[in-house]
């Protein structure tokens, strides 16, 4: 039915809003939420009785979500959600929380704090609204609550910001999402799940790419940690056979994280802000390698980074980082020394034009493009 619908997309977006293995609070579902509610004819409805099972939750993260995304619902979805929040039957919900006869005895001094705090903002904020101040006074006359809360009464229906980048934010898909919703052909109900099923798809996958980041750039700030800590105790002529083993391995480890580095440069846009986080962790990962072959090898290393701003210097690192993992490809590559004068990054080396014979991959090419317009930029400064 076309309810059941309405509920399968409210559903999904509470469930990945209050998710107990969220990090942190995911306000792209959030406010997909609030919209959703707004859209939708029995949207507060629907969405009272899904925010009541999570917010008793027995898991404290899950109700405390639960309890930002009703915050959130009453700042953003108007006065229909505040009359459905404002009946006894939603009321009393909150009320067995923080109740001893109920659940307060085994709910976390956090939650209660946090359910008393909303129901004393909503009781000054929102004088129409009888049945809230009610239950906020009984809960005083109970002496469950000892003394009103300090709340910045100013600011508590406040409209919450949107996001930078919501989950849903692709318009001509959402606007086609909130159509079907509204038919009542069989046809459109079955489009509308597709519709659905593909974001469920879609959101998956971009927290498996984000997981695999994160986990990757850990990975990274460990090993070079722990290299970095070896070869600041490491001795040429007194370090154990053991101990250069346990280098040499540690070493190869940072080695091959630089091709994963490498191919999270190369699958991020340039203008997502994790891009900054995966470039500072190839830093890291040329600096300690480079400590190693200097400290360990003996090899003279001498490496900067041309560019005076961050945007030209993250360019040249993504090409730089492009270009030293295909390398092994490249004919004619001549070696490029970076030094630094006057304050002044200077350029030294040729790229010939058969350095472009064998480049198959379309990354590289690009990252090619890309570091000879910046070069072709430096020279122009040092002229």
């Amino acid at each position: 039915s076309l309810e059941n619908c309405d509920v399968s997309v409210t559903s999904f977006l509470v469930d990945k809003a209050t998710n107990p293995s969220n990090r942190q609070e995911e306000w792209e579902y959030i406010i997909g939420f609030c919209d959703q509610i707004n859209k939708e004819l029995e949207g507060p409805q629907i969405s009272v009785r899904l925010l009541a099972h999570k917010i008793q939750s027995p898991q404290d993260w899950e109700s405390l979500q639960a309890l930002t995304v009703l915050e959130a619902c009453m700042k953003n979805c108007g006065r229909r959600f505040h009359n459905e929040v404002g009946k006894f039957r939603f009321l009393n919900e909150l009320i067995k929380i923080v109740s001893p006869k109920y659940l307060g005895d085994r709910v976390s001094e956090r939650v209660k704090t946090k359910v008393i705090e909303l129901l004393y903002s909503w009781s000054v904020a929102l004088p129409d609204e009888a049945k809230i101040i009610e239950a906020y006074q009984m809960l005083k006359k109970q002496g469950i609550v000892a003394e009103d809360p300090v709340v910045p009464v100013d600011k508590t229906l406040v409209p919450s910001p949107k996001p930078k980048n919501p989950v849903f934010d692709n318009e001509e898909k959402s606007k086609r999402l909130a159509e079907l919703l509204k038919s009542k052909k069989p046809e459109d109900l079955q489009e509308a799940n597709r519709i659905i099923k593909n974001m469920v798809k879609e959101d998956e996958a971009l927290q498996q790419k984000v997981s695999h980041r994160v986990s990757t750039l850990e990975e990274v700030n460990n090993s070079v940690k722990l290299l970095n800590e070896m070869l600041s105790h490491f001795k040429r002529d007194e370090s154990t056979q053991e101990d250069k083993e346990l280098l040499k391995d540690l070493y190869n480890d940072c080695d091959k994280l630089r091709t994963a580095v490498f191919r999270l440069a190369t699958e991020t846009d340039d203008d997502d802000s994790a891009l900054g986080d995966i470039l500072h962790a190839s830093d890291d990962l040329s600096r300690v390698i480079n400590s190693y072959k200097k400290i360990v090898e003996g090899q003279s290393i001498m490496i900067d980074i041309p560019g005076s701003t961050a945007s030209e210097r993250m360019c040249f690192r993504r090409a730089w980082t492009s270009l030293n993992f295909y390398k092994e490809y490249i004919f004619g590559f001549e070696t490029l020394v970076f030094a630094a004068s006057d304050g002044r990054a200077s350029l030294f080396g040729v790229f010939h034009s058969s350095a472009l014979v064998g480049l198959t991959s379309g990354s590289c090419r690009r990252q090619f493009a890309r570091f000879n317009t910046l070069k072709r930029r430096l020279d122009r400064r040092r002229e």
